[in-house]
């Protein structure tokens, strides 16, 4: 007998066109895949019979989407599920597994006595840590994640900031062969551990400070795995194009596959031909995708408005440097003007569109004001103030910054490599993303507005990711594969979440299964925690060891 029976419904199967078929579940595995006839349904309805001899537990699909579980290709939960371990904000869209460890950002490697540092510095983006981290290692780290029993399944990125300042600290110049050679082993270590990516965060410390040599080094670790690389490029702005051409270049040179992450243009809609004209052109020459979020809006750590040079070092040398006046007016003066290569998201946005999401307690009060706002209470400019909020309370502020059109968006989101991440940043007033990325492009973009057919947008949220990511178990409805299934009503399928009111979940998911157990059903999580760390390298095989 199988343990679940889902009749009847319209099953996408990630790599195909819809069919209509029961789909059974036995243990954490798809059993049975049966088409059936419309004549069959009809005779089904007739009789009122679905066939619940067959399993435990039947439930009736009828005019029903069956997808296999989305992957989230962008998720800053690393350290999130050591305090939620259910992830509803995830499961109540559809997504059953999470990549971490992105934009080069991760807890793991990490000394003990630099912890503090690294966890002050993660908490705008990743969240608040334990006071000790328990583990050094990635693979310590995944361990600590196994035991925490999350309901998502997590897969994990190697983080080259996290590999950067491990190794060398926060310092601002580049890296001595010997510590090259570090954090090459340190790569090759997370990669053998289980981690199917290596991630780059080009703006943020220090990964930022890291040259182009040192980036190709590592992606040559990362190319005798197969392990995409998956970077935050140097520049999303007026920069985009000689930024991305970087990292296609360290792709070029390497070998390793290309995913960018969350492809999007901070003002600059002029650059939008342009850009996706790279795009093509670089895909005629090396394995290269990318992935987005459906909304014109970013959020970050609202010390990315910061110039390079003012982030080297730790939270200490960032607040001696915020109130010292010379070095302050050269920050004002530098973000006014910009600088070469740089991607001042402050200039770009302005003031009016940048809204402070998460503060420090004590000053609770700024969220949900933009720095214009802030400004005026204050009696000061805007960028001063944001200045004061820095120097006063560190690096723990998180920032919503809208800087693109609904029409840039949906115009990247047709380009036939794009797939689906949240880049969700868990809050107070996180952005939607968080809670609507899945039925926004599912729902709205391809069942209502059709900018892309059904089939396409289930293959970017299932099948393609879990090809890049070497994840040959899920990712596709088909018997032997893990049931990692979600089922919806495509007439009310639909993201609800907006930035006034952030934390509304979609409408129309009937259930959500994890590893052949159902995670949610109806109206929330059944409290099921079944999800699993990918702890198995990519590829075996033998390489030179540094």
């Amino acid at each position: 007998m199988l343990d679940v029976l889902i009749t009847g419904a319209e099953v996408y199967p990630g790599d195909g066109p819809p069919v209509l078929a029961d789909v059974g579940i036995e243990g954490e595995r798809i059993a049975l895949v049966r088409p059936v006839a419309a004549g069959e349904l009809e005779r089904r309805r007739a009789v009122a019979a679905n066939t619940p001899d067959e399993a435990a537990l039947a439930i009736d699909g009828t005019g029903l989407l069956l997808c296999p579980g989305f992957i989230d290709l962008h998720a800053h939960s690393a350290l999130r599920v050591l305090v939620d371990p259910l992830q509803e904000p995830k499961l109540a869209q559809g997504f059953t597994t999470e990549l971490i460890n992105l934009d080069g950002l991760a807890p793991a490697p990490v000394a003990a006595a630099g912890w503090p540092e690294r966890e002050a510095y993660l908490r705008p983006i990743e969240g608040p840590g334990p006071e000790r981290p328990g583990w050094s290692s990635l693979d310590e780290f995944l361990a600590v994640l196994e035991a925490a029993r999350p309901a998502t399944n997590l897969v994990a990125a190697v983080g080259h900031n996290a590999v950067r300042e491990y190794v060398m600290g926060r310092d601002n110049r580049p890296a001595t062969p010997d510590e090259l050679a570090r954090m090459c082993r340190e790569v090759r270590a997370g990669l053998e551990a289980g981690a199917r990516a290596v991630s780059f965060g080009l703006i943020y410390v220090p990964g930022l400070f890291a040259n182009t040599a040192e980036l190709t080094a590592l992606a040559r670790v990362a190319a005798q795995f197969g392990a995409p690389l998956v970077p935050h490029i140097r520049n999303e702005g007026a920069g985009i194009l000689d930024a991305l051409r970087e990292v296609i270049g360290v792709a070029r040179e390497s070998g390793a596959p290309l995913h960018i992450s969350h492809l999007k243009l901070i003002g600059n809609g002029e650059l939008l031909e342009p850009l996706l004209a790279l795009i093509d052109e670089a895909a005629g020459e090396i394995p290269l995708t990318f992935d987005q979020y459906p909304y014109g809006a970013g959020s970050t750590t609202l010390a990315a408005i910061l110039p390079p040079w003012a982030q080297a070092g730790g939270g200490d040398a960032l607040r001696a440097r915020l109130t010292d006046p010379p070095t302050r007016r050269r920050i004002v003066e530098d973000t006014t003007r910009g600088l070469p290569g740089w991607e001042n998201i402050y200039g770009s946005c302005g003031p009016e569109r940048v809204v402070v999401v998460d503060a420090p307690p004590a000053y609770a009060g700024t969220i949900g004001r933009t720095l214009a706002e802030i400004g005026d209470e204050r009696g000061v400019d805007p960028l001063v103030a944001a200045l004061d909020l820095l120097a006063e309370a560190g690096s723990g502020f998180t920032m919503i910054d809208h800087y693109a059109s609904d029409d840039v968006v949906r115009a990247i989101f047709r380009h036939p490599l794009a797939m689906v991440c949240t880049d969700g940043i868990f809050g107070p007033r996180p952005h939607p993303r968080l809670h609507g990325t899945a039925a926004r492009v599912l729902g709205r973009f391809a069942l209502r507005d059709g900018l892309v057919p059904v089939e396409d947008a289930v293959a970017r949220l299932t099948a393609r990711p879990a090809d890049l990511l070497g994840l040959a178990d899920r990712g596709r409805i088909r018997e032997g594969l893990r049931a990692d299934l979600v089922l919806l009503d495509p007439r009310t399928y639909v993201d609800t979440a907006t930035y006034d009111d952030p934390a509304r979940l979609p409408t129309g998911v009937e259930a959500v299964v994890v590893g052949g157990r159902i995670v949610l059903r109806g109206e929330g999580a059944t409290g099921e925690r079944p999800g699993r760390i990918t702890r198995t390298p990519r590829r075996t095989g033998s390489w030179v060891r540094m």
